[in-house]
């Protein structure tokens, strides 16, 4: 019943199924994990966002980057704007994660010279992609900032390629090495995202970015459940399909019994069917025994019982035919 498990077809949709299933474990773990990790990456969030805002001095500094535990915590700076050495990043979206612009990152010149990258916020990008944009300027004087403490962005940990040979003051990732580089000081590793300015700035400032989501889990655990749910569909699948195999063959099996119970009987090889009644009959005449069969002609004259008068002139004829023979022969 079951040797049809066995053919090409069957035995691969089989095979198929083994792999499936583990596979599909695998993801759902997969999907599990980074539920877990972006849970952990909430709570880290939360419990930076909460903490008590420092001197950006106590996380980092020249040559010292922020710890992991240190990313978005609020710190705190004085010093004066660079608007000289000021540079757009590329490519970055506004708040509402669709329309694409610029950050405007301002070196802030510390009292003994180092510098702190500050990211003043998003702005539109216009039409022309190869000059500088219109960046509203930075406010003059000495101020103080209180923002988000970030790390250096590269493109292993941001998956933001580095391109090169961009237009002047035009660059890609925020990055304090790079920066150090053209400003010719020491600049403080990682860079700060702008919450506050103190005094607060006259006039249009850069769209400040938001705070991080730190509520939201994604729809991670919900995949986990979707793939364990394919895992235990397989087997069922793969019996109701065996069944349904099983049932199909049983039912052209007893429809193709029943048509050869229902055909007609044919005759035998070489034998006239339309001669069939006559030749029925003829073998049956045939196999009939003799006490039944008609007598024949002859039969029936020698048996039938004799005429007196014919008898008596038969028998005088044969008187005188036996006295003539009886008669002696004269010389």
């Amino acid at each position: 019943m079951y040797r049809f498990l066995l053919t090409r077809q069957w035995v691969f949709l089989t095979l198929l199924g083994v792999v499936l299933i583990p596979t599909m474990i695998k993801l759902g773990f997969w999907q599990l994990h980074r539920h877990e990790s972006r849970v952990a990456r909430n709570e880290e969030v939360s419990a930076s966002l909460s903490a008590p805002t420092v001197p950006v001095t106590e996380l980092t500094g020249k040559g010292r980057a922020p710890g992991d535990d240190d990313k978005f915590r609020s710190v705190t700076a004085s010093g004066t704007y660079d608007e000289k050495h000021e540079v757009v990043v590329r490519h970055r979206t506004a708040a509402d994660g669709d329309t694409i612009g610029y950050f405007v990152v301002t070196p802030l010149i510390q009292k003994d010279g180092s510098a702190l990258l500050v990211n003043r916020g998003w702005i539109e990008s216009d039409r022309d992609l190869t000059s500088f944009p219109k960046v509203p300027a930075a406010p003059e004087g000495k101020v103080k900032v209180t923002g988000r403490l970030m790390p250096d962005e590269t493109t292993e940990a941001s998956g933001i390629k580095d391109t090169k040979g961009l237009p002047d003051r035009q660059v890609m990732l925020i990055n304090s090495k790079q920066q150090a580089k053209a400003l010719g000081r020491p600049v403080y590793s990682g860079f700060v995202q702008l919450t506050k300015t103190s005094p607060k700035p006259h006039g249009r400032q850069p769209e400040a970015l938001p705070e991080p989501d730190h509520d939201g889990i994604g729809p991670h655990m919900a995949y986990a459940v979707q793939w364990w749910l394919f895992t235990g569909a397989v087997p069922v699948g793969w019996v109701f399909l065996v069944r349904r195999e099983v049932a199909e063959r049983a039912a052209d099996a007893a429809k193709a019994a029943k048509e050869a119970k229902d055909a007609p009987t044919e005759p035998p090889a070489g034998t006239d069917a339309a001669a069939g009644p006559e030749a029925e009959s003829g073998a049956g005449a045939e196999a009939a025994s003799p006490e039944t069969a008609p007598p024949s002609k002859a039969a029936a004259d020698s048996q039938a019982p004799a005429d007196p008068e014919t008898s008596g002139e038969a028998s005088e004829e044969a008187g005188e035919t036996a006295g003539r023979a009886a008669e002696p022969v004269s010389d």
